[in-house]
């Protein structure tokens, strides 16, 4: 029985970076199309000119983040002369935010924080262009929550018309999106449309056999042998399959085995994994409520009170509880009910009668909710 017992100074752990959200793998699989592809759009940066337009569209967890990733990987590898500026925009969702990650991907230092305008920004930017003579990759992951903000023309007018205001400037954009059911083309203007002209390359949900050999290769690059059975091992891609989301799975296998370290066992039993699955199912809740701004958390936590007694929920009703509480107005809140639909945490969706109703119901257990909000 001893044998079985983790020593205080052991580890499951081979390697516990595999098991990060981030951990970018050195052998990627199961995207080779739609890195070829990926590669056509951006090979006229190598050359010097403008790189093609791109939108990378898929589910979260279907390898959006991860192919662009080793792309600029490779690109930084080869050439000084096409520059790959990735940019979240869950976290910096404004023209000015996004150029001033420009900006530091740029000088190595972000702007200043006070007193420098958006201008003074921009003509930082070109200048160093043009100075350096190299071409600009602008990546916008989630690039469909400056649909919500109002940034997204604005931000996709001054990058593709740059050249006119600095000629020589030459910059491509890839925007990423997770939500399938955002048409881009429909939201840009007619000014931004004749210069965007982007190709959409599809990212698939990944098929079973697909999950059980990524999440097969991470076991066996970070767990020490033994750790896993191939019976729980089987457990997680289940559960990981069940959930519809990669980055469940790793994170479900990170849980796992510090559960077993916890309790000081040498391997992983379905208990481990039952309780890690009870935390990483809500990866998605976690991480979208840490990005709200606290005008719309204050919003999801009023919605999931309500919730909580089971009564239909329609968008007027609702404006009325937060308009006060808030202060308001009701184009303010139903944008901001867009968004929380468009990051589902909310379902939006209409009742016939007379007239349409806008019907609100909450994504996730309320509780839970409330608990993630209240953090």
């Amino acid at each position: 029985m001893a044998k079985n017992v983790l020593m205080w100074d052991e580890t499951l752990f081979r390697d516990p970076e595999v098991f990060e959200i981030d951990y970018l793998p050195d052998e990627f699989h199961h995207r080779e199309t739609q890195m070829q592809e990926l590669a056509f759009q951006i090979r006229p940066g190598l050359r010097g000119a403008r790189p093609l337009n791109t939108i990378c569209k898929g589910l979260p967890g279907t390898g959006k983040t991860t192919s662009i990733k080793k792309l600029s990987q490779e690109i930084e590898e080869t050439t000084k002369k096409l520059v790959p500026v990735q940019v979240n925009c869950q976290l910096d969702n404004t023209k000015f935010s996004i150029f001033s990650q420009i900006y530091r991907r740029l000088t190595g230092h972000l702007p200043p924080t006070s007193g420098a305008s958006f201008k003074q920004v921009f003509d930082a930017v070109a200048r160093i262009i043009l100075r350096d003579d190299v071409v600009l990759l602008v990546i916008l992951d989630d690039a469909n929550y400056l649909m919500y903000e109002g940034e997204l023309n604005k931000t996709l007018y001054t990058l593709l018309r740059s050249h006119e205001s600095y000629p020589g400037t030459r910059i491509g954009v890839i925007l990423v999106i997770s939500d399938l059911a955002v048409n881009i083309l429909d939201e840009v203007d007619a000014r931004v449309a004749s210069v965007f002209r982007p190709t959409e390359i599809y990212f698939p949900p990944y098929a079973e056999g697909e999950i059980r050999q990524i999440l097969h290769e991470r076991v066996l690059q970070g767990l020490y042998p033994g750790v896993l059975s191939s019976e729980m091992f089987e457990l997680v891609v289940q559960q990981t399959m069940q959930s519809g989301d990669l980055r469940v799975g790793i994170d479900l296998l990170k849980r796992a085995v510090l559960n077993a370290e916890h309790d000081a066992r040498k391997i992983v039993t379905q208990d481990d994994i039952t309780k890690a699955y009870e935390v990483s199912r809500y990866l998605h809740l976690t991480f979208t409520i840490r990005v709200l701004k606290p005008e719309e958390k204050l919003l999801l936590k009023e919605i999931a009170t309500l919730s909580t007694s089971d009564a239909e929920m329609n968008a007027g009703e609702v404006f009325k509880r937060v308009r006060d509480l808030m202060g308001i107005r009701y184009t303010k809140f139903y944008e901001m009910i867009r968004k929380l639909d468009a990051m589902r945490l909310v379902n939006l969706h209409y009742r016939e009668g007379r007239g349409r109703t806008r019907l609100i119901s909450l994504r996730y257990e309320p509780a839970r909710v409330l608990e993630e909000v209240s953090r």
